[in-house]
């Protein structure tokens, strides 16, 4: 009863104050660590089914950039985790070869971040990224991490750390993108791949 008053006043307070997903604050938030809330909530303009055009600027052998526009994403919130965690799964192809991915993207209440793993047919590895601690709700989520290099950029890093950044851009209902960043040895950081998602359906 108390949690269910909670989050009445809640209501409240975002309608009087206009204030959204993206935007909201700790006035809005979970008596508790283990409910969702508007973190969480930020997330539900990326459900839905999805029209990507990736652009990958490492894979390709002659140093030129792969573009591929045939690829399909579903996101959806994972119905047994009682929205904690989104499930995205894309398909397509990649350089001529199909591709698919898989991954999970949740907000640690206790750590108060963002974090977002990945698996997919091109690495052998999961790819791992979490974000900074948060005060406030953003529409750009950047989330760090690192991984070991199997060959992709070439066989000077194979075996070696590279560190790495996922950034989601939510940028309307209608569209977002992700951003990949790899920071490898004794180099600046550069963009390798960017996903460009146009809504097909809710």
């Amino acid at each position: 009863m108390i949690r269910k008053l909670v989050w009445a006043v809640a209501a409240a307070v975002l309608a009087l104050t206009g204030t959204t997903g993206a935007s909201a604050t700790a006035a809005s938030e979970p008596a508790d660590n283990l409910t969702p809330g508007p973190y969480q909530h930020a997330l539900d303009p990326l459900v839905g089914t999805w029209q990507a055009i990736k652009t990958n600027y490492v894979l390709s052998p002659d140093g030129q950039p792969i573009v591929s526009k045939d690829i399909t994403v579903r996101t959806r919130w994972i119905a047994k985790t009682s929205g904690r965690f989104l499930e995205e799964e894309t398909e397509g192809t990649l350089g001529g070869n199909k591709y698919f991915r898989v991954g999970v993207l949740g907000f640690s209440n206790i750590d108060r971040r963002y974090e977002w793993t990945t698996f997919d047919n091109v690495t052998p590895t999961s790819m791992t990224y979490r974000g900074p601690a948060l005060t406030h709700g953003t529409s750009k989520i950047s989330m760090p991490g690192q991984f070991t290099d199997p060959g992709i950029l070439g066989p000077d890093y194979l075996g070696k750390t590279i560190p790495m950044r996922t950034v989601i851009t939510i940028r309307s209902n209608e569209q977002h993108t992700f951003d990949l960043y790899f920071t490898p040895p004794g180099q600046k950081e550069r963009l390798v791949d960017r996903v460009v998602y146009t809504r097909k359906t809710r």
